[in-house]
């Protein structure tokens, strides 16, 4: 992963209602969850909730997909395990008590 792509999603879950939709999103796996199962679950304006959709999906966290007249929201797990991979990529590798690299 790119820094540039790291600090995108890094900077879109740095806000508190983000990052509670994201958490709840990703709970749902690739079934994904709609606007209005949030709104009841966060009990935030559906304004709020649009906008902050909007920045998730601009940043490649989660992606949308219509079915009929519905959309739902689900978490891109690959983006997601490639921002935790981004992070581990040089775990351990100045760790002078250890002669081999250690798996974090």
């Amino acid at each position: 992963m790119e820094i540039f792509k790291a600090l995108e999603a890094f900077s879109s879950l740095s806000q508190e209602t983000r990052l509670r939709v994201f958490k709840l999103i990703i709970e749902f796996g690739g079934t994904g969850l709609g606007p209005k199962q949030m709104l009841e679950e966060l009990k935030i304006p559906d304004n709020t909730l649009s906008f902050h959709l909007s920045h998730l999906v601009k940043s490649g966290l989660i992606s949308s997909r219509r079915e009929g007249r519905q959309l739902f929201y689900s978490a891109n797990t690959d983006q997601v395990d490639d921002l935790i991979d981004f992070l581990k990529e040089n775990c351990c590798v100045r760790d002078s008590r250890s002669k081999k690299k250690r798996k974090c």
